[in-house]
């Protein structure tokens, strides 16, 4: 059951997120095999997060799949970006503080998240201090250079402080 029930796990992430139809019906397939699989649990609060935008159905198979499987390494980063994108941030905040805990786990990944909580909160400052603790856990270029560059876009967001002094003359 295990290798037919992976078989239609891979086929739907092969149709992810090309491929809606094929991927939904592989992974009702999946689900059918194992309905407590955490991965497909997850494939299915990304489609209905990243694709369908309806939050509250993607958080409960992201919870269901954090139940099913609490040491799972995909699950948190998926679940954290649906809670930022919902605004839940006091949610999203216990979930990347229980994350860093999880061994394995992508760190610098979380600390972007945490980085981006508090940018729409509005401290920016909080923001790239967190971006430098995601910059020690990048082990590749492309990591970052995505940390890089967020730190560039918070910096022009934020307000200059030559200007506020020349303003106030």
């Amino acid at each position: 059951m295990t290798l037919t029930k992976n078989k239609y796990y891979f086929e739907a992430l092969d149709n992810y997120p090309y491929s809606l139809p094929d991927c939904l019906e592989a992974l009702n397939y999946a689900l059918s095999y194992d309905p407590e699989d955490a991965d497909s649990l997850c494939l299915m609060g990304r489609i209905y997060s990243e694709q369908l935008k309806n939050y509250e159905i993607a958080k409960q198979y992201f919870q269901e799949a954090m139940q099913c499987d609490i040491t799972n390494l995909n699950v948190p980063q998926y679940y954290i970006n649906c809670l930022l994108a919902n605004e839940d941030f006091h949610e999203a905040e216990k979930l990347i503080n229980y994350s860093l805990k999880i061994k394995g786990i992508d760190k610098s990944n979380l600390w972007f998240y945490r980085a981006l909580l508090s940018e729409k909160r509005g401290s920016f400052n909080n923001a790239l201090k967190f971006l430098d603790e995601a910059a020690k856990y990048c082990f590749n270029e492309y990591s970052l250079n995505v940390v890089k560059d967020r730190k560039k876009f918070i910096k022009s967001k934020m307000p200059k402080k030559n200007k506020k002094k020349k303003e106030t003359k």
